[in-house]
């Protein structure tokens, strides 16, 4: 018979915690160590009473993620592989935005920018045509501490401040809004104040367009920006790409959108993944232009990167410009 899995720390808003521990300003001095001083072990949590230290240890872990790869571009991207703790893996991306800034002395002017691109599933149940990650199936969704635990794992490993801010974007594997509860938790949980204080206005929600969920999202009133991977603007074609577009087509999820709680000074992103001979030409262009009128967005326009199976081409440099 297995072992249940502990829970990690990393899934309590501070109210949560706060419910949890005796006294109940003990939860703060926990989260303090959890996320100022990004701490892996109770022992390093030298205010808590010896007592409260072995109680946590008896009921939690601290970090659910053990780095088992990790890839470094030229240009200061890098791409994780964690193991979870019943050793089943997901990746996470750190994304370098905008280089830091000095004078001629060496004087930091401006600091770096920063994105992560974090997952929310082990596999993914859309199974989209075009993705590589739909060739290895659905395992389970991810808790909201091990979404979270992903920003505080790549942020210590890079030596990054807690007072230093990222942006997060959830595209990493799986469909966030699938995955729903948990990914709404893990928001409110980078908000806290007292923890990695990531406004909502930082954080990113991707989906391939469940209409219903990103209207529950929106109730939520979270305060987050959404993206919508379109890939398409006919729905034969989108269902080609994405089959849950049988269930929820362009016209549901364009309504969908117009009804989220946007920040007006903000535009909603719309992925559109460019494939050779599929949607490439210039009458897609067009039709793109006018389902996306009346909404404040912006498209961006992704080249299609063939692997090894695909039945999918890289289009030309020709018909991009075009």
């Amino acid at each position: 018979m297995s072992i249940p899995l502990k829970p990690t720390l990393y899934d309590f808003t501070l109210e949560d915690l706060s419910k949890k521990v005796k006294p109940s300003f003990r939860a703060k001095q926990i989260y303090g160590w959890l996320y100022a001083q990004q701490v892996t072990e109770f022992d390093a949590m030298k205010n808590l009473p010896k007592a409260l230290r072995e109680e946590l240890s008896s009921n939690y872990i601290i970090d659910p993620l053990k780095i088992v790869n990790k890839e470094v571009s030229d240009d200061g991207t890098i791409k994780y592989l964690f193991e979870l703790p019943d050793g089943k893996t997901m990746e996470t991306v750190w994304l370098l935005m905008k280089k830091a800034q000095y004078d001629e002395a060496g004087n930091l002017l401006h600091e770096a920018k920063h994105t992560v691109c974090v997952s929310t599933q082990v596999g993914c149940k859309v199974g989209c045509s075009f993705c590589l990650t739909a060739k290895g199936g659905f395992t389970r969704d991810l808790t909201a501490g091990e979404i979270v635990a992903q920003i505080v794992a790549v942020k210590r490993d890079n030596n990054h401040a807690v007072n230093r801010r990222v942006n997060i974007v959830y595209m990493g594997m799986g469909e966030p809004l699938d995955n729903l509860d948990n990914l709404a938790q893990a928001i409110k949980i980078f908000k806290e104040e007292d923890g990695l204080a990531i406004s909502g206005k930082r954080q990113t929600v991707s989906t391939s367009g469940i209409s219903t969920k990103i209207d529950k999202l929106g109730e939520m009133d979270l305060g987050v920006h959404i993206a919508i991977s379109l890939h398409a603007v006919d729905d034969e074609l989108r269902t080609e790409l994405i089959p849950m577009n049988k269930a929820y087509n362009i016209a549901s999820i364009i309504d969908a959108v117009k009804r989220f709680p946007i920040d007006t000074r903000k535009r909603v992103m719309f992925e559109y993944l460019v494939i050779k001979g599929k949607n490439d030409d210039q009458s897609s262009a067009k039709k793109l232009v006018k389902l996306l009128s009346g909404i404040k967005a912006k498209v961006n326009l992704i080249y299609f990167n063939p692997y090894p199976g695909s039945d999918y081409q890289r289009p030309s440099r020709e018909s991009m410009v075009n």
